[in-house]
């Protein structure tokens, strides 16, 4: 009998989620980014972002990779989970999250695995990026989603304009960077940077104050020859604290 997964098991999204060094840098980009999102305070609504923005990227990516690696029922119904949380976060303050906010999101998780993979691995052929496109965009239309793109290029224009429109450094920019700094440590914080500038867009890195090039830039190509060597693991101990060592590993498939 023929499973039916929701993403191809020969799919590149695979490839991207499946392991840890590039959803790290999915991560990276996106807390950049979300801190800066206009609508960031609900992420502060329950307080468990700022209470523990570590513990929130790892539950996040485990939604994710429940998504990206399980067959199709599954995963609709962890799709469906996540739709029903933010109902109740939804009931709870009383108003809607902006469909823009949702949307915003899978702009980042498409935009983001498209950088992090092609920073530490190879380029995307357009094939490719648009199979990324239509995972997500997937997601969001199983989400109920109002507004998504139907094509990779509208994706595109679209990613361009959210960018322009939907972000501002507020107060809550500055609180929840000083979060990830109160929970990394300074030197952890200092290599977050760094990485955040590696693969944010030009609007994000304005925004954020970032320099034009990351100090990370020229350590890239080493990396990539500690993956062949096997040592990348010391790399990402670096990253984070020694307390998510069981979290990190479990990222790689």
């Amino acid at each position: 009998m023929h499973t039916e997964y929701f993403v191809d098991k020969r799919s590149v999204v695979r490839q991207i989620w499946g392991k840890s060094d590039t959803i790290l840098f999915i991560f990276a980009g996106a807390s950049a980014e979300f801190a800066l999102n206009k609508a960031v305070d609900w992420l502060y609504f329950t307080g468990r972002l700022p209470a523990d923005p570590l513990g929130r990227l790892f539950s996040t990516v485990s939604y994710a990779r429940e998504i990206v690696f399980s067959e199709k029922l599954p995963a609709l119904r962890t799709i469906d989970t996540i739709a029903q949380i933010h109902a109740n976060v939804e009931s709870k303050r009383g108003v809607a999250i902006p469909d823009r906010a949702y949307r915003d999101v899978l702009f980042m998780l498409i935009d983001y695995s498209i950088r992090s993979f092609e920073l530490l691995e190879r380029k995307l052929e357009g094939s490719e990026k648009d199979e990324i496109f239509q995972v997500f965009n997937r997601v969001g239309i199983r989400m109920g989603l109002k507004g998504l793109p139907d094509t990779f290029e509208e994706w595109e224009r679209m990613r361009q304009e959210h960018l322009e429109e939907n972000m501002l450094y507020s107060h809550f920019t500055k609180d929840l960077f000083s979060q990830y700094n109160k929970h990394l440590g300074p030197m952890r914080y200092r290599i977050l940077l760094e990485a955040q500038a590696l693969v944010v867009p030009q609007k994000v890195r304005q925004l954020l104050g970032f320099k034009k090039a990351s100090l990370l830039k020229p350590l890239v190509p080493l990396y990539k020859a500690g993956k062949t060597l096997k040592v990348d693991w010391l790399l990402k101990a670096l990253l984070l604290p020694s307390k998510y060592k069981k979290e990190i590993r479990a990222l790689d498939f």
